[in-house]
Formats: structure tokens, C-alpha cells, sequence
């Protein structure tokens, strides 16, 4: 009945009645139809006792909106951002191929399919990403305010984002009281090992943990995959205890609820091969229904040894790290790749992965955080910074902290520009060095770089350095024509140190070794756990999982009381202890 109410593609094609998510957030028939649900929604259900929380829409993921509605929309959150289209044109850089406007109106959203990529504004593009990220948080806030009208304050609200989500920014919401996410590990893809395939990639709940953690301080699976889906390449069974395992990785990583999609298995429509945690029978457990219910049992074990007193360890607080992330860096980088293997999204996780493997406490946090509470902070491929975030940096480093920052950082500013001076200019007095150039090559051929007499290979990209004469050389290029150039540095300021890594290693084999070379200096010990195996402290129980296809034995002190599990941590095994 209201066709204007659906969003558009970029061919300018409607959405049709069928499926689910196609409708404009900022339509106003379309706000009013929603009005109307959610709050009698909150009137039949905001006082009942029996109502634990309200999870808003499903995966909100700010999709391109190109419908008049939308048009429109992103017109006026332009005239609000820049003022006068004097300050977008010079916002844009419009003066190139003579994309200039003259009037707001005259503004239509930038469109990839319509427009070969090279076409298009880079800048603008970014602008339309940060717009649909504002919307969709808006509209999501526009939900959470209106339940909150009706419900019972010990209702919370949430909503459940992908594990990565490269549409939706989560540090835009205002009325959300954390942020959940959904969980999908297996889709039959190879991951750790032989059995990796059954096992799942660790990085899903790892990563979305310790993002969306550091949202409003508390996060959780709302949606958990029960065993094998409809929609992977292939889709096999899981080993068992696998679901088990994930549900252990959750709640080590800080989670407050964990729920699955979906509890039973439907016997009809799209998703017919999507497992439930009953069998379509509607009685039966599935295996990962079985999963669920031992984990519940197990979690009785862990509230009856739980002891509210018990601090932290000291060496895991001196281990403590924090990754830099912001949504608008990984934007504009998959906009400007560079090179085909740049993996915008996924390199910021491979540290995240290499500091839990070193066993340190990992927090994924935005840049207007304190960072004065971590000994080490990493900043990876921060492309989009102002002389303030450099100059916080800087002022971290000066009361002593420990910064490790990589290749692409601060090399444009927040319009998507490059500095009228070098390459990543700010950057400079702060890394003790300058950027002269970069190198790119194909996949099949190897660049070489040296650190304590090891050689890396690489690839994909290398910051060529030229460094000052307080700053130490770490690592240099051992072949090409450049041969005995810097590609890691490491400089003195203040109380603390800056380590800078311009190279991106295969398997990040170097970037771990140096981040283990900066926790040395420091004077703090590391683990060496492999890949897959995670150990996580959290209320005072260690919590250990196995992604891995082999087994591994676990150093557990002889005074430590096991409550879960074994010593030997079998794949999808799980161990919980306390010291």
C-alpha cells in the first residue's frame, strides 16, 4: 500500500514485498508505521515482569539508501555538516573534473553502480558511508527512546550487529543500553588445522567481543549459530562440543547473555537446513541444543566458586592492550585499497589476534577513550586523523606509554585529503622518521625484511623510512633495490616509547615478534599460546578454548583448583580454573 516506503538500490529499483530489511529508515510514512509498533509493543509488553530486554530490528547494517527519501535525507545532514556548499565543494575536492555544485539541492548520493569506481569521489563516498551510519543509528535510538517511554527500568535494550559490521557504527548509537552481535563461526570454510572446517574461525566472537565490549561496557551473543546453517560453501557438521565451546569463548570474553537463532528447526521456507537447538520435531535437542544445556549446568559450577573479591592479576593488568578502531578508517580504505590484498577490515584483528596469542587482555576501543589505563596501544592502518588525535598520542607516549603504530596511519586528514607536506606528515615528529615512500608487489613476488638476523617475506605493503638520529632501526628491507632501507623503527619520547611498523609481513610473523619485543622492553612477560587456543581471565576463573585441530597441554599451576575440563585441552575442548 506504500510503495515510497521501500528503500532503492543503486539501479534506482524499489524493493518489493518478499523479503525482509528493504525498507527506508528515513521515510516518514514509513517512521510512522514504526511509531505505531514499537509503542504498542512497550504497551502490551513493557511492564511484564517475565521480559528480560528488548533487541531492536536484526542486524542493522545502515544499507545504501538511494530512494528520494533518502536523497533528500542526506542533502539536509550535508547542509548541517558543512554549513555552505562552498565549504562541501572544498570538503570534496570538487574542483577535480569539475564535480562542483552550487546549491545543496543540486546534490545527488554518490553511486558506485551507476559509476565505474574511479569515478566516483572518494570523499563523497565516505560522507555517504558517515551518513548512513547516522541514520541508521538514529533510527535505532528513535526505537530505543520510544520503548523507554513505556518499559520497566530493569529492561534493558540493545540491538544485534554482525561480527564485523562495515555498515553500522555502534559508537554512533546514544539511547542503546550495550551492544549485542550476532555469531556465525563455521560456514565449512578452511580455518585452524585439518578439523578447522568443523571448528570455526576464533576470530568471530574474539574480535566482536572485544569491539563491542567497549561500547557501553558490557556485550553478548545475541544471535549464536547451533550447528550447521543453510547458507555456507559447505555445511558440515560441527565437532562436537563445538557450540559449546563458542558459549565458553562468550562469557571469557565478558559477555552478559548469549542466545541462539534458532531454537527450533523449521520445517519449511528459506531456511530449512538452518539448525535449531531443537530438532524439528519441536522436543529433541539437537547437538547444539545438548551444547547449551551442559554449558548452563557447567555456569551453576562457576557461580558456586565465584569469589566477588578476587583482583586481577597483576602480570595479566601489565599485559593490559588496546587496539584503536573507527569505522571511518576502514571506509575509506576499502574505497582506496591500493593493492588488491589489502585486507581493510581484517588487519586490525590480526593484532587483536596476536596480543591474545602473546595472553594479553585486549580491548578494540574508539579513539576518544582514555588511554592512559593501557600499557600498550596499538594503532593499525589509522588512516583518517587531526593534529589533536596525533597530539594525544603524542601526550601518551610522553607520561609512558608504549604505542605501536603501522603503514597507513594518519596519511589523509578527516576529509579524506592528503597533507600538503609528506606522506603522513603529523605523523613524523611523533615516530622519529619519515615516510619517503611506499612499495606494492604481486602475490608472487617476495619481498624480504630483517630483524635480529630472521628474514620475513612480505608483499602487500612496505613504508620505506627514513629515521632520525635518536630513532633505533628495528628491522630493514633485505632485497629489492632499496635494500637496507628502515621498515620498522623504534623511538624514545618522554617517559615511553613509539615502535613503528611500515611493512605488513605474511601471517604477521614480524608484527607479533615485534610486539613481543615491545612487552620485553617494558618488562612484562608473554605467553606463546598457538593459534586457535585462547586462555582468558575473567571474576577470577582462567577460561581456556581450542580452536585447534590438535591438542594442547596447558601450564595450570599445581595449587590451581580445576573446575572444567583438563589440563589437556582437546579441539573444541574447554578448561576453567582458578589460581
Amino acid at each position: 500500500n506504500y510503495p515510497e516506503t521501500y528503500i532503492m538500490n543503486g539501479n534506482y529499483l524499489r524493493g518489493e514485498h518478499g523479503t525482509r530489511g528493504l525498507h527506508s529508515i528515513v521515510n516518514e510514512k514509513y517512521r510512522t508505521f514504526v511509531e505505531k509498533i514499537v509503542t504498542q509493543m512497550a504497551l502490551r509488553y513493557g511492564k511484564n515482569p517475565n521480559v528480560a530486554g528488548w533487541q531492536i530490528d536484526n542486524e542493522p547494517d545502515a544499507k545504501p539508501d538511494y530512494s528520494p527519501a533518502s536523497q533528500q535525507a542526506f542533502r539536509e545532514w550535508l547542509q548541517i555538516k558543512y554549513g555552505t556548499i562552498d565549504a562541501l565543494n572544498v570538503a570534496w575536492g570538487n574542483a577535480f573534473w569539475s564535480m562542483w555544485y552550487d546549491r545543496f539541492d543540486q546534490v545527488i548520493i554518490p553511486n558506485t553502480t551507476l559509476v565505474p569506481w574511479w569515478g566516483n569521489n572518494p570523499s563523497a563516498l565516505l560522507d555517504f558511508k558517515r551518513y548512513s551510519a547516522d541514520v541508521q543509528a538514529e533510527f535505532l535510538d528513535f526505537q530505543a527512546q520510544l520503548l523507554k517511554t513505556h518499559i520497566l527500568p530493569t529492561q534493558y535494550v540493545t540491538t544485534n550487529y554482525t561480527a564485523v559490521c562495515p555498515g553500522s557504527d555502534p559508537h554512533r548509537t546514544k539511547n542503546l543500553d550495550f551492544a549485542t552481535f550476532t555469531a556465525y563461526p563455521n560456514s565449512g570454510a578452511p580455518n585452524v588445522g585439518e578439523q578447522g572446517f568443523r571448528l570455526g574461525n576464533p576470530s568471530t566472537i574474539s574480535f566482536a567481543s572485544d569491539l563491542y565490549r567497549n561500547v557501553q561496557g558490557a556485550t553478548g551473543i545475541m544471535e549464536l549459530q547451533p550447528g550447521s546453517v543453510n547458507w555456507g560453501g559447505v555445511n558440515p557438521l560441527l565437532v562436537p562440543g563445538t557450540v559449546r565451546m563458542w558459549l565458553w569463548h562468550n562469557f571469557a570474553s565478558g559477555g552478559v547473555l548469549a542466545c541462539s537463532y534458532r531454537y527450533r528447526q523449521i520445517n519449511y521456507g528459506t531456511e530449512q537446513y538452518h539448525a535449531g537447538i531443537v530438532e524439528k520435531d519441536g522436543v529433541t535437542p539437537s547437538p547444539g541444543g545438548e551444547d547449551y544445556i551442559r554449558f548452563m549446568q557447567e555456569l551453576q559450577t562457576l557461580r558456586r566458586a565465584y569469589q566477588p573479591l578476587t583482583k586481577q592479576p597483576q602480570h595479566l593488568k601489565a599485559r593490559k592492550a588496546a587496539v584503536l578502531w573507527n569505522h571511518e578508517n576502514y571506509w575509506a580504505l576499502e574505497r582506496q585499497k591500493q593493492t588488491y590484498q589489502w585486507d581493510a577490515w581484517g588487519y586490525p584483528g590480526k593484532f587483536q589476534q596476536a596480543l591474545h596469542e602473546l595472553g594479553a587482555m585486549v580491548d578494540v576501543v574508539p579513539e576518544t577513550s582514555p588511554l592512559h589505563s593501557y600499557p600498550l596501544v596499538v594503532i593499525p592502518a589509522y588512516e583518517l586523523a587531526d593534529t589533536a588525535l596525533v597530539e594525544k598520542w603524542t601526550a601518551y607516549v610522553k607520561q609512558g606509554g608504549n604505542l605501536v603504530i603501522t603503514c597507513r596511519t594518519a596519511t589523509k586528514n578527516r576529509h579524506g585529503h592528503f597533507w600538503e607536506a609528506e606522506t603522513a606528515a603529523p605523523l613524523s615528529p611523533l615516530i622519529g622518521a619519515k615516510v619517503v615512500s611506499t612499495d606494492m608487489m604481486p602475490r608472487q613476488v617476495k619481498g624480504e625484511v630483517q630483524m635480529a638476523e630472521k628474514n620475513y617475506t612480505w608483499n602487500t605493503w612496505a613504508d620505506l623510512l627514513d629515521t632520525d638520529n635518536s630513532t633505533q632501526v628495528l628491522a630493514r628491507y633485505s632485497n629489492q633495490f632499496y635494500q637496507g632501507t628502515p621498515a620498522v623503527t623504534q623511538h624514545k619520547l618522554g617517559k615511553g616509547k613509539v615502535t613503528y611498523i611500515g611493512v605488513v609481513t605474511d601471517h604477521m610473523y614480524l608484527e607479533k615478534e615485534v610486539l613481543k619485543q615491545v612487552f620485553r622492553g617494558m618488562g612484562t612477560s608473554t605467553q606463546d599460546y598457538p593459534e586457535g587456543v585462547f586462555v582468558q581471565w575473567r571474576d577470577g576463573f582462567y577460561i581456556a578454548v581450542n580452536y585447534s585441530s590438535e591438542d594442547y597441554t596447558l601450564q595450570i599451576p599445581e595449587n590451581a583448583r580445576v573446575l572444567i575440563g583438563t589440563n589437556v585441552l582437546k579441539p573444541a575442548g574447554v578448561t576453567v580454573w582458578q589460581e
